[in-house]
C-alpha cells in the first residue's frame, strides 16, 4: 500500500492557508478531558483541532495545544485550531473571549456556529477579525443550502473558506459540496461517523462491513477513508485513546472507484441532528 506521504493530507483554502483534512473533534469533552485527549491526538499526529465557544472546553483545548508546543510535539504554525461563535449582538466580544480562553494569539479558522439572529453581522465581525490578525480563515457551520451559503457570502467581502455540516454515509451533502466548490470552499464533516447513538448503525452497514473485512480495517477507518478520498474534511471525536489513534490511521490503503461508488450508494439524505 502507498504511504501517507503519497496522499495530499491537507487542502488549500480560498483564504490562502492550508488546512489538514483529518482532524480531532472535541464536542462533549469538558476542559480536563479536552486537555488530555487533544494532547494525545497531537502526539498521534493530528494537526487539526476543532472546538467551539458553545462546547465550553476552549480552555482545555488551548492548554493542550500550548503544552504540545512546549513539549516539542508540533509548532504553533503546524497546528490548525478551529473554533466557533454563536451569532449574537456582540460578536466581536465573543471572538476576543474565544482567543482569551484558548490562550492563543490567533485562531486558524473561526466559524459562525449556526444560523440565527444577527448571523450576518456576526460574519462581518469575523471578517474584521481577519483584518485585525485575530483570525486567519472564516466560515460557517450548519448552513445546508446554496441559498444560505450565498446569503452569508454576501454579508462580507470574504467568501467562507469552510462550511462545517453534519455529514456521514447516510447524509452526504453532495449538492452543497458541488456548489460551494465553485467558490473554493471546502465542506467539513462533523459527526462523520454518525454521532453518538448512530455510529453503530453505520458501522453495521453491510457495505461498510464488507470493505472493513477486505482491508482489515475498522468500519470507522473505512468511513473516514471514504470521506478523505471524496474531498471532505472530517473531524471524528473520541475520548478513547485507541479510537483516537485508529481514526487517524487511514493513510495506508485506498478505496477503488467502484468501492467509492458503493459508499455513495449509501446516501439516504438522512440527518441525525437538527442543528
Amino acid at each position: 500500500m502507498e504511504s501517507k506521504s503519497f496522499f495530499a493530507d491537507s487542502v488549500a483554502l480560498n483564504s490562502g492557508y492550508t488546512m489538514p483534512r483529518v482532524g480531532f473533534g472535541t464536542w462533549t469533552l469538558d476542559d480536563d478531558a479536552a486537555d488530555e485527549c487533544v494532547y494525545h491526538a497531537l502526539k498521534v499526529g493530528y494537526r487539526l483541532i476543532d472546538t467551539a465557544r458553545y462546547y465550553g472546553n476552549e480552555v482545555g483545548v488551548g492548554r493542550a495545544v500550548r503544552r504540545a508546543i512546549a513539549d516539542g510535539i508540533a509548532t504553533r504554525e503546524e497546528i490548525f485550531v478551529t473554533s466557533k461563535i454563536l451569532p449574537s449582538s456582540s460578536p466581536d466580544a465573543a471572538i476576543d473571549a474565544s482567543l482569551r480562553s484558548l490562550g492563543l494569539d490567533y485562531v486558524d479558522l473561526m466559524l459562525i456556529h449556526q444560523p440565527g439572529y444577527n448571523d450576518e453581522e456576526s460574519y462581518r465581525a469575523l471578517a474584521r477579525a481577519v483584518k485585525a490578525g485575530k483570525v486567519r480563515s472564516i466560515g460557517i457551520s450548519n448552513y445546508y443550502t446554496p441559498r444560505e451559503f450565498d446569503r452569508m457570502s454576501r454579508a462580507a467581502q470574504i467568501v467562507p473558506a469552510v462550511v462545517q455540516n453534519e455529514n456521514h454515509p447516510y447524509y452526504q451533502g453532495t449538492e452543497l459540496q458541488a456548489y460551494v466548490a465553485k467558490f473554493g470552499t471546502v465542506v467539513e464533516s462533523w459527526y462523520p461517523l454518525g454521532g453518538r447513538g448512530n455510529t453503530q448503525k453505520i458501522f453495521a452497514d453491510e457495505t461498510i462491513q464488507r470493505l472493513a473485512a477486505k482491508y482489515s480495517k475498522s468500519p470507522a477507518q473505512i468511513v473516514l477513508r471514504w470521506q478523505f478520498q471524496d474531498g471532505y474534511i472530517a473531524i471524528p471525536g473520541s475520548s478513547n485513546p485507541k479510537h483516537i489513534a485508529e481514526n487517524f490511521d487511514i493513510f495506508d490503503f485506498r478505496l477503488t472507484p467502484d468501492e467509492m461508488n458503493q459508499m455513495h450508494g449509501l446516501n439516504r439524505n438522512q440527518r441525525f441532528e437538527n442543528w
